[in-house]
C-alpha cells in the first residue's frame, strides 16, 4: 500500500488539502496529515486538516509521497521549519515523489531542491522560483522526474491525476 503525507500548516488554501486528501483515500492509499507539533489546523476558509502526526516526526523512509498544499500563509509557515526541510530534501534525494501546488513550491525552494528543476507554481512565486535557479513554467501542470507542480486549486484534477498516476507507476 502506497504511504502518502501532506503537509499543512495554519490557513492552508482548504481546496488543496481536502481533493488531495479524498483523491489519495479513494485510490486506496494510506494517507497521513503532518502539522507543526501534530495540532489540529484551520484552513483559510474553516476546512479543518486533522493532524495525524507531527512534522517533527517525518522519515523519507515511511513514504512514497509529500503533498505540499499552498496557501500562501501555510508554505510560509512551514519553509522556515528545520524539519520540514529536511524530510522534503530527504524525499528528493531517494527519489520519491514530491508534489506541490499554489504557494507549496515556496518549500521546495527553501528546502533546496529546485535548482535547475523545471517548476510552476502560483504567479506570484514565478520570480522567487527563478531566482532559487528553477526553470518557471507557466502551465497547468509541470512534472520533473520525481516534482509534480501546478499552479492553482484550479488545477487540481490534472495535478492529482498525474499524482495517483506516478504513484501506480
Amino acid at each position: 500500500m502506497k504511504r502518502v503525507v501532506i503537509i499543512v500548516a495554519q490557513n492552508f488554501q482548504d481546496e488543496e488539502f481536502v481533493y488531495p486528501y479524498y483523491r489519495v483515500l479513494e485510490e486506496g492509499m494510506h494517507v497521513e496529515v503532518a502539522t507543526p507539533g501534530g495540532q489540529n489546523m484551520i484552513g483559510k476558509y474553516g476546512v479543518p486538516a486533522r493532524a495525524t502526526t507531527s512534522t517533527d516526526n517525518l522519515k523519507a523512509a515511511d513514504f512514497d509521497c509529500v503533498i505540499l498544499p499552498g496557501g500562501f500563509e501555510s508554505p510560509d509557515r512551514l519553509r522556515i521549519r528545520p524539519e520540514v526541510l529536511r524530510f522534503v530534501r530527504e524525499m528528493d534525494e531517494a527519489g520519491k515523489l514530491i508534489a506541490a501546488i499554489c504557494h507549496g513550491p515556496w518549500i521546495l525552494i527553501s528546502a533546496g531542491v529546485v535548482k535547475g528543476r523545471h517548476v510552476t507554481g502560483y504567479m506570484s512565486i514565478a520570480d522567487d522560483l527563478e531566482n532559487a535557479g528553477a526553470m518557471y513554467v507557466e502551465q497547468d501542470l509541470v512534472i520533473d522526474g520525481n516534482l509534480i507542480s501546478a499552479p492553482h486549486y484550479k488545477n487540481n484534477g490534472v495535478f492529482m491525476k498525474a499524482v495517483v498516476e506516478a504513484l501506480r507507476g
